[in-house]
């Protein structure tokens, strides 16, 4: 089928669609929301309970906008583009609102320093405290949730900082599948818990991590990771790609002095989105081990000894040709590493087949 039509077809759409955007006129799409529009064109919206990934939630009210022909400002996360529709961002009126809630959400948070901002460089409360050039002094009070004692090796669950977005309950949900927290109590007691407040390692929590960095305060953090950023030394961060499966996760892996100390998920990988499994999220530290290996090793003499690539390589073959003559083809066995790519697990297959005439393949990481 010629696409050409269909590409023509949205073009029109987009140029028949259009709306004022802070005295602009600019395109939008269909169903796209005001907040969606407004970052496509590069207006800054503040947001706390927004995630591209995630539906729109409209809790936190900071994304509010004025419309005209509205009487009230409208969260702009929830609130559909229509044509002709005049929308304002950063009028002093909608500012205020905005600080003033910034300083609600602030005057909630411990006052010492904040784990994600001094192990991760930054979070999104304080960049917006920044932004609008506020603290947490002029709504001082006591803080609403309490932190949870948890003994599983990951996670840790500091509600202290909790600020209600409901973030991390919804990339539960909406993301994972795996339903392990929810929402509990009202008011002032609200608070995130497991069923029947219990443990996470006793919920339908899979460890994955997706909660941690969604929080846009310091509610949850990576125990690996915490204390990092107190440490001196630079911080380098790496993009790569998770070495434990054919899938090919992008992530991102932070080291200091050569030795890796986090790994945290990249959004915009094409693969997973942010989302990573527990052994991508937090199964890094072999990768420390004094015992990995570096070098190719042949036993000789009975010592296992360095030697260079060639020589690996030429050994190996030898050996493959010498099992395949003295024995027959049902004499080679292939397993292919679970951490190997899809590329290479073909390959290994592609070679057991086609060289060595064996049928006898298989993968580690099959149930």
């Amino acid at each position: 089928m010629d696409s050409e039509p269909l590409n023509r077809q949205k073009e029109i759409q987009l140029s028949e669609l259009m709306m004022n955007l802070d005295g602009q006129e600019v395109s939008f799409q269909r169903d796209e929301t005001v907040l969606e529009v407004a970052k496509r064109h590069g207006t800054f919206v503040p947001t706390l309970c927004w995630d591209e990934r995630l539906d729109p939630f409209g809790s936190c009210r900071l994304c509010v906008v004025e419309v005209e022909g509205r009487r009230m400002p409208a969260s702009s996360c929830t609130l559909k583009a229509a044509e002709g529709m005049v929308v304002r961002t950063g009028s002093e009126k909608l500012r205020k609102m905005q600080s003033t809630l910034v300083e609600m959400v602030l005057s909630e948070n411990p006052d010492d320093e904040c784990p994600r901002c001094r192990d991760l460089g930054s979070c999104e409360v304080h960049d917006l405290a920044s932004e609008f050039k506020v603290g947490r002094d002029r709504f001082l009070g006591a803080t609403s949730n309490a932190s949870k004692d948890d003994s599983n090796p990951f996670l840790l669950r500091d509600y202290d900082r909790c600020i209600s977005c409901y973030r991390c309950v919804r990339i539960c949900d909406e993301v994972e599948a795996d339903h392990a927290i929810t929402m509990t109590g009202r008011g002032w007691n609200k608070g995130i818990a497991t069923a029947f407040d219990g443990l996470l390692m006793g919920s339908e929590c899979t460890l994955c991590g997706q909660c941690i960095y969604t929080c846009p305060t310091g509610a949850l953090a990576d125990k690996k990771m915490v204390g990092q950023g107190a440490v001196p030394g630079e911080i380098e961060v790496t993009r790569s790609v998770c070495p434990y499966c054919g899938t090919g996760c992008s992530i991102n892996l932070h080291s200091r002095d050569g030795k890796m100390i986090g790994v945290t998920p990249v959004l915009d990988g094409p693969v997973n989105e942010g989302a990573l499994c527990v052994k991508g999220q937090f199964g890094f530290d072999f990768v420390n081990s004094e015992d990995r290996l570096t070098m190719p090793l042949i036993r000789k003499e009975g010592e296992l000894t360095p030697v260079s690539w060639d020589e690996a390589l030429d050994y190996t073959s030898a050996r493959f040709k010498s099992i395949r003559a003295d024995h027959g083809p049902k004499a080679f066995y292939a397993i292919a590493s679970g951490r190997a790519p899809g590329e290479g697990a073909y390959m290994l297959q592609k070679f057991t087949r086609a060289v060595m005439n064996s049928n006898q393949v298989d993968n580690c990481s099959r149930g």
